[in-house]
């Protein structure tokens, strides 16, 4: 088996940061009215600046295809061209159509040669399994680079106006016209942008390279019901029933494709999940928690920061928070680009050292899954 090397990261964040009180001049207020959730949500998650791509009337700036390109073309240059790239993995949860899928469509704007493509389509971990698919293929021997990519249009599917019918046809029913907690709750955590991987199975001749030395990547769905969802509506019992099997009429009534979180069973879940396997990987990879330099975790919210640490040193696997590294405060929430952006600033301002280990932890709500990388800076 070979080593895997990423030897480059790039990222792409459209347009301004977007600070918190512009965050509804953008996205509008549905029926005309401000969230009474927005204060307490953000003053949770404790992000201060985000990326939309969107300009200041709420119309569209960048496809999220159009940012995953830029993101991968900047990985790039005469010393090793895009003409030389033989496979293509991206992660989503946002793609801009439902077919074709998100890599087609990528590739569709690079105009390189015919490359191999793999598409992983759901929340946060999905551009883990991207990732993994990368080093996967390059450890087997089945190609000697790829390039994995996280990325996010979140914006568009947070527009007031895609809420409006719901909140007129509450209106009809002589009922508040406020769209439920659990619709926005996610209007005011999420937002857009790109980033990408270049693996190889070489090191750069010159600075440093990451090694991937193991990818490991659960989904908890057959204990957990479903979180965290679009196009569907969730029942009483846990079940869901998608789009496809309602009428177009349903789909604006109960405004079926916006972003929706169960955040009572998000609570209760998404921390002791993550942890347990956390230690079982301490176990299984026979991990020295000395030697772990940099700790990544994906949080969706400052608020499970705090939660994540008692847990996993009430399991007896601490990492102490001076060695964690987030930067969701300023960039944001952004999904499947978030574990990329947080390596991608490390890697780029020269924060690494040779010799230094890093774990990404990636948490997903989706239906709980959770993606661990251990990584060698060499």
């Amino acid at each position: 088996m070979k080593e895997v090397y990423i030897t480059r990261l790039s990222k792409f964040l459209p347009n301004k940061p977007v600070e918190n009180e512009e965050m509804e001049s953008i996205l509008g207020m549905v029926d005309g009215k401000a969230s009474r959730a927005r204060l307490k949500i953000l003053g949770n998650n404790k992000i201060k600046t985000r990326y939309y791509s969107l300009d200041k009337e709420g119309k569209s700036t960048h496809s999220n295809a159009e940012m995953t390109a830029t993101a991968v073309n900047q990985l790039f240059d005469e010393q090793f061209p895009i003409s030389k790239l033989q496979l293509l993995a991206c992660g989503t949860t946002s793609p801009d159509q439902l077919l074709p899928n998100h890599a087609a469509m990528v590739h569709g704007i690079l105009k390189c040669q015919p490359v191999e493509l793999i598409a992983a389509t759901g929340a946060c971990a999905a551009g883990m399994q991207a990732f993994k698919y990368a080093w996967m293929s390059i450890r087997c021997g089945n190609t000697s680079n790829a390039v994995s990519t996280g990325s996010e249009k979140f914006s568009a599917w947070m527009l007031a106006q895609k809420f409006q019918p719901e909140a007129e046809n509450l209106k009809s029913l002589d009922e508040n016209p406020i769209i439920a907690f659990e619709k926005d709750f996610l209007r005011w955590m999420l937002s857009d942008g790109a980033s990408a991987a270049l693996f190889q199975d070489k090191p750069n001749e010159e600075g440093l390279s990451l090694r991937v030395d193991w990818v490991e990547i659960l989904s908890y769905a057959n204990e957990l019901e479903t979180c965290m969802y679009a196009g569907a509506i969730k029942q009483p019992d846990g079940t869901t029933t998608g789009w496809i099997d309602m009428t177009p009429e349903e789909w604006a009534q109960h405004s079926v494709f916006s972003f929706k979180q169960d955040t009572r069973l998000l609570g209760k879940n998404i921390v002791p999940s993550g942890a347990q396997m956390w230690k079982e990987l301490v176990e299984r990879h026979n991990i020295n928690l000395d030697e772990i330099d940099f700790f990544l975790p994906h949080l969706s919210s400052e608020f499970f920061r705090l939660k994540i640490d008692e847990e996993i040193t009430r399991l007896g696997v601490p990492i102490p928070l001076e060695k964690w590294f987030t930067n969701l405060a300023n960039v944001g929430n952004v999904g499947t680009a978030s574990p990329y952006l947080m390596l991608e600033e490390l890697m780029n301002s020269g924060r690494f050292k040779k010799g230094q280990k890093v774990v990404m932890m990636v948490p997903e709500s989706a239906r709980f899954s959770y993606a661990y990388a251990h990584i060698t800076v060499v």
